[in-house]
C-alpha cells in the first residue's frame, strides 16, 4: 500500500511538472500569455486584421476617410511572403513581420523617403484631394500634383527647375505614377525632412514620420497605434522601405520580442528599430 501511494504521488507531481511545461512553451511561442489572444492571425489580410493588440490595450479611433485609417488597412501579402526588390530579387535580412501588397515598380526608385512620400501621395489621390498633392525637390522647388495632372511639366536646366508646357493633361493612375517616380528621382529624406513639422511622443499620431535627413538617411512612418487607456501607455507600429528599392514592411521590434510588430512609449528614449536608430526628437509629421 505504501508503495502504491508513492507511486500515486510521483504521478501527479510527474504530470504537474509537464502541464506546466506545455503552458510555458505555448506562451513563448505566441509572444504573449497563453490566456491572451496571440498578436498574429495568419489569415489577416491588412494590417488592422493581421496584428492584434495586447492585452490592455484598444486601438486608436480614427475617422473612416482618414490617413490614419487608410494606413491602418493597407493591404498585406500572405503571411510569410518575401520581401521583393524593384528588379524581382528577395530581401535577404528578415526585418520585417509582413509585406504590404502594392507594386514599386521596375526602377530603383521608391527608397525609404520614397515610400513615405508614396503613401501620402496614394492616399490623397484615391480619396480626390489633388490639390493637397505636393513635394518639394532637395533643391526647395514644390512641385504640385494639380499643375501636372494639367499637362505641365518639370524642365530642369542645371540648378535651375521650373514649370513648362508640353505634357499631357491627365488624372489616370499611369500619369500619377510618373508624376511620383519624378519625385522619387529629386526628393529623399532631405527634401521631406525638410517639410514635415516635428511633433512628439505625446503628440504621436499614425501618419507620423521617424525622419533622418541626409545621405545617408532614412525613414519610417507609423502606421497604426494602440492605447492603454489606464496608463497612457501607447503602442505604435512600423513601416518602410530601403536601399535598394523594395516593398513595404511592417518591421519587427526585435527589442520587445513578445509585443513585436509593436513599439511601445514606455520609457522610451530613442526608437531602435532593425536597419536604423532615430532619436525621438526627429519624430515629424505630415
Amino acid at each position: 500500500m505504501t508503495k502504491l501511494i508513492t507511486t500515486l504521488i510521483i504521478i501527479v507531481l510527474m504530470t504537474a511538472s509537464c502541464n506546466s511545461q506545455s503552458s510555458n512553451g505555448e506562451a513563448i511561442e505566441n509572444g504573449t500569455n497563453s490566456s491572451q489572444t496571440p498578436i498574429l492571425t495568419i489569415e489577416g489580410t491588412t494590417i488592422a486584421t493581421r496584428f492584434n493588440v495586447p492585452s490592455g490595450f484598444e486601438r486608436t479611433a480614427e475617422s473612416e476617410n482618414s490617413f490614419q485609417s487608410y494606413l491602418r488597412n493597407l493591404t498585406l501579402k500572405p503571411d510569410g511572403s518575401d520581401v521583393l526588390y524593384y528588379d524581382g530579387r528577395v530581401k535577404s535580412n528578415r526585418v520585417f513581420a509582413a509585406v504590404v501588397d502594392l507594386e514599386i515598380g521596375k526602377r530603383d526608385l521608391h527608397q525609404c523617403a520614397d515610400a513615405v512620400m508614396r503613401l501620402r501621395g496614394e492616399y490623397l489621390w484615391n480619396t480626390k484631394q489633388y490639390d493637397k498633392i505636393h513635394f518639394n525637390f532637395t533643391n526647395g522647388f514644390r512641385v504640385d500634383y494639380s499643375k501636372w495632372m494639367q499637362g505641365q511639366r518639370v524642365g530642369i536646366d542645371g540648378n535651375r527647375t521650373y514649370w513648362k508646357s508640353g505634357g499631357t493633361a491627365s488624372n489616370t493612375y499611369a500619369s500619377f505614377w510618373k508624376y511620383m517616380e519624378l519625385i522619387f528621382t529629386y526628393a529623399g529624406t532631405l527634401s521631406l525632412d525638410k517639410e514635415l513639422k516635428t511633433t512628439s511622443l505625446e503628440n504621436m499620431k499614425i501618419g507620423d514620420v521617424f525622419i533622418k535627413g541626409g545621405s545617408p538617411g532614412h525613414a519610417v512612418i507609423i502606421v497604426d497605434m494602440a492605447i492603454n487607456k489606464e496608463t497612457g501607455e501607447k503602442l505604435f507600429m512600423l513601416a518602410q522601405s530601403y536601399m535598394p528599392a523594395q516593398e513595404i514592411q511592417v518591421l519587427h521590434n526585435f527589442n520587445q520580442k513578445e509585443i513585436s510588430p509593436w513599439y511601445s512609449s514606455k520609457n522610451l528614449s530613442n526608437l531602435n528599430t532593425p536597419e536604423w536608430n532615430f532619436s525621438l526628437d526627429q519624430l515629424k509629421s505630415f
